[in-house]
């Protein structure tokens, strides 16, 4: 279903992926620096939350400014809070690369207000870009240190930007439950040599909705 979220003098460009029955809780996805909602990582997961009893909503912000992404990210949740088509008692943010760090951002800013209320059950990171590649000494963990709901992250055990042993460290100081599922040998587009990209996608779609389950 595709609607048109109104978001300052324009609109956002969102997909609504729904599944038969109807669904208690929900996923906002919203892709990476390029690309938008219909880039194919995107487009795999919300189908198989979709087919797996889960509502996704995927949404097109191409601002290249975390706190322009983050602003529409809450405009979206709004959105989707009230919603009289889907009556949701929570939702789970996601995002693949800068995506995920708009949705962590967002995340901060609203346990840090007084609307601080349980519509946000969690956060999901596909490909956490916890540095540029080869700048490790500055690292971007500074809305996840804050965070108190769980997160998952998925990233590539060879993702030139998050290092392995630094997203373990910074995982290791966040309070909130959290966990990390490492890709084997995936760059940071989850690209595996010798792999297909179904194949990834449907390693990748397993292990959310497995983390969307517990």
């Amino acid at each position: 279903v595709k609607v048109k979220i109104p978001f300052g003098n324009k609109y956002l460009d969102a997909i609504f992926s729904v599944p038969e029955k109807k669904s208690a809780y929900g996923v906002i996805l919203t892709h990476g620096a390029g690309g938008d909602m219909n880039f194919p990582h995107l487009l795999s997961l919300a189908d198989y939350l979709a087919a797996h009893g889960v509502l996704c909503l995927r949404f097109t912000c191409k601002g290249l400014n975390v706190a322009y992404r983050t602003k529409a990210f809450k405009t979206v949740v709004e959105y989707l809070k009230l919603s009289d088509d889907y009556k949701l008692s929570g939702v789970f943010l996601a995002g693949r690369s800068m995506g995920s760090r708009a949705a962590a951002s967002l995340i901060r800013q609203l346990s840090q207000g007084d609307d601080d209320d349980d519509f946000i059950q969690g956060l999901i990171c596909l490909s956490y870009p916890l540095h540029r590649p080869k700048l490790q000494s500055k690292l971007r963990d500074e809305d996840l240190l804050f965070i108190r709901c769980p997160v998952l992250f998925v990233s590539g055990s060879a993702d030139e930007m998050c290092e392995k042993q630094l997203l373990e460290g910074v995982a290791s100081k966040m309070k909130a439950p959290k966990k990390i599922h490492w890709i084997d040998k995936a760059n940071h587009g989850m690209a595996v040599k010798g792999r297909t990209t179904d194949d990834v996608m449907e390693e990748i779609n397993a292990e959310v909705f497995s983390w969307l389950r517990e």
